[in-house]
Order: structure tokens, then C-alpha cells, then sequence
């Protein structure tokens, strides 16, 4: 069983989507046309399931009659369960990865394409805000080690992004107000120069400041009754448990990283969720997770599976000699065949 799984809630709508990119890589939308219910606004393309189909085979068979395209790969990305007035409905949604035909509108809706970044100038269904930011979120999330000398840690960061690495959250938990300033304006310009984004641990002022994304440790979690950041930036949070991402989802944060799912050289005291519970709490989430604790590359297959967007790690990633991280993640998501089969 995949990331959708069951529901103890009735599941009355089991509706599949795809987000297809060109070789730019651009999004393909589609625009609901009125008088269908949400008219006006764009959707990724795709629909309900027939009753027994498996969401692969769904997901082929509605692109194929919408767009007139043939799904040749795909891999889950998120499943966000929406509560309507009469009936709950689970989208289901998968990247995919290869594909071929020219997309047509074969059923009368205007195309779009649109790069990620764009996503959020345009329309769509209340329920499709956490798909928006999946999509524009990669697989892999690093977390910097405790910086002990500064010209080496930027050394390392610059080789990390070197590797393919895209999204970098910044912990220092020993360093001077000062200090940090200076290594995350330093780190932040390391970013830039690899078109990578830099969230920054804990330190919601300084995020401010430099204008960029934040990560809000366990206790801020419950300090705030509102989203603490600009919605122009990217805000994540450290959560445990389920009730700690209803209160990310609260305060509409970005994404979530949960755990630690693993046992973990970095908290060694803290019981670990294991992948039974990971999996049902991201199940439940209405926003997109990453697994934490005793992670790498060769768990991202396993937590994607279990729900998750994807992995964040220190050492997983900090470490490894990969020479190009996120590409060879994607390539071990595709190697991971069960997905071609299984109901979800």
C-alpha cells in the first residue's frame, strides 16, 4: 500500500492527477470551464478513477483521453485528502517523468504552460495548495552540520550544491548572533550562485533581514498563532507528531520535516517514529512531508513510499559522494517498481 492507502474516513472521490513537464521544464495546466463546479480555475490535469482501476493505470487512461498524451513513467508526489460539503475526495498526485504525444485539449478546456515559479500567479482549487508546493519542492531537503570553522563549511556547502543539491536549511546552534549572521549572508550568496534556496534554522529575524525562508524549531512551533513569515518565502517546521503538523498546517507552513523516523547519531535519546507511524501521519497531512532522522539516498524510495515528498538529512547528504545528488535521487525513485502495479 502507497502513500494514499485507506482512510477511516468514507473516501467517496479517488481522483488522479499528473504534473507533466516539458523539456523547459514547464507545467502543463489545465483551465475547468464553467458551469463545472470550480470553474474558472486551473487544475493538473487528470480525474476520477474507475471503480477497481489502480491510480498508474488511471492516470494513463485520463491523460490519454484529456490530453492525448501516453504516460510512459510516473512516481507519487503527494496524496491530499479535501473535505467538500458533499464528500471527501482524495487527490492523488504523481509526477511524471516520461511521456510522449503532443498534449491537445481533446476535451475542450484551454492549455497552459507555466514554470514552477509561476504556479502561484495563477487560480486554483482551495485544495490544490499544498499540490502547489510540492510541485515546486525538490526530493531531497539538506541540513547543514554544526559549523565549527566557517571557511570550511562554506567549502563543503559549495560542494554540496555543486552536486545538485537545491534546498539547504541552515543549523547553527553554537554560534554567536554575530556569527551567524556573517556565515549565513556567506552561505546565502553560495546559494544564489547555485540557484539553490536557503532556509534558515530558528532565526525568524535574520530570515527576515537577508529575505529568505525559515524552519521553525519544536517549541516555536507552538509559540505562534499565525504564519510568522512573508508567504513570498518558504517556512517549514520541525514536527513529531500528528498534532504538531495540524499546528504547521495552521499556520500554513511550507512543508514539514517529521521524525526522527530513524534512530538518529544526531538525537540519540529520541525514540524513533518508525516508517508505520511515519507513514500515517503523513498520510493524514495536508501539506507536504519530508522524512528526518537517518536518511539518505537509499531511503528516499522507502519514504516516498510511505508518503513522503521526500528525505532531509545531515549526514545522508553533507556527506556523500554523489556527483550529482539529485539526479541520481530520481533515478533510484524510478528504479522502484512496485509503483507500476500497486492499487493505491
Amino acid at each position: 500500500m502507497n502513500q494514499s492507502g485507506t482512510s477511516t474516513s468514507p473516501l467517496q472521490l479517488h481522483v488522479v492527477a499528473g504534473v507533466v513537464r516539458d523539456g523547459a521544464g514547464r507545467i502543463l495546466l489545465s483551465y475547468r470551464l464553467p458551469p463545472r463546479a470550480e470553474g474558472g480555475l486551473w487544475e493538473f490535469p487528470g480525474g476520477k478513477l474507475d471503480p477497481g482501476e489502480a491510480a498508474v493505470q488511471g492516470l494513463r487512461r485520463e491523460l490519454r483521453e484529456e490530453l492525448g498524451i501516453e504516460v510512459e513513467a510516473a512516481m507519487p508526489l503527494i496524496a491530499i485528502r479535501h473535505q467538500y460539503p458533499d464528500k471527501l475526495v482524495l487527490l492523488d498526485v504523481w509526477e511524471v517523468v516520461r511521456w510522449s504525444g503532443t498534449p491537445q485539449s481533446l476535451e475542450g478546456q484551454p492549455l497552459a504552460w507555466c514554470h514552477s515559479h509561476e504556479l502561484t500567479e495563477r487560480a486554483f482549487p482551495a485544495a490544490n495548495g499544498p499540490i502547489v508546493r510540492a510541485v515546486r519542492l525538490p526530493r531531497l531537503c539538506l541540513i547543514s552540520p554544526e559549523p565549527t570553522d566557517p571557511a570550511t563549511f562554506l567549502q563543503a556547502l559549495d560542494k554540496a550544491l555543486g552536486r545538485g543539491v537545491q534546498l539547504v536549511q541552515l543549523r547553527a546552534k553554537t554560534l554567536t548572533a554575530s556569527r551567524l549572521a556573517t556565515l549565513a549572508e556567506a552561505a546565502l550568496a553560495c546559494c544564489r550562485r547555485h540557484q539553490a534556496t536557503l532556509i534558515i534554522n530558528g532565526d525568524l529575524a535574520l530570515a527576515e533581514r537577508l529575505g529568505v525562508g525559515a524552519h521553525l524549531t519544536s517549541p516555536q512551533l507552538s509559540q505562534f498563532q499565525r504564519r510568522p513569515l512573508a508567504s513570498d518565502r518558504l517556512l517549514s517546521a520541525a514536527c513529531h507528531t500528528l498534532e504538531d503538523v495540524r499546528q504547521a498546517e495552521r499556520l500554513e507552513v511550507d512543508f514539514a520535516l517529521l521524525g526522527p523516523v530513524n534512530p538518529t547519531a544526531s538525537h540519540p535519546t529520541t525514540a524513533p517514529l518508525g516508517w508505520h507511524a511515519t507513514r500515517e501521519i503523513a498520510r493524514a497531512a495536508q501539506l507536504p512531508i519530508y522524512a528526518l532522522g537517518g536518511q539518505g539516498i537509499a531511503t528516499l524510495a522507502t519514504a516516498v513510499d510511505n508518503g513522503c515528498l521526500g528525505i532531509a538529512a545531515i549526514r545522508g547528504l553533507w556527506e556523500t559522494p554523489l556527483p550529482a545528488v539529485e539526479a541520481v535521487a530520481r533515478a533510484e525513485l524510478m528504479r522502484h517498481s512496485g509503483w507500476e502495479s500497486e492499487m493505491r
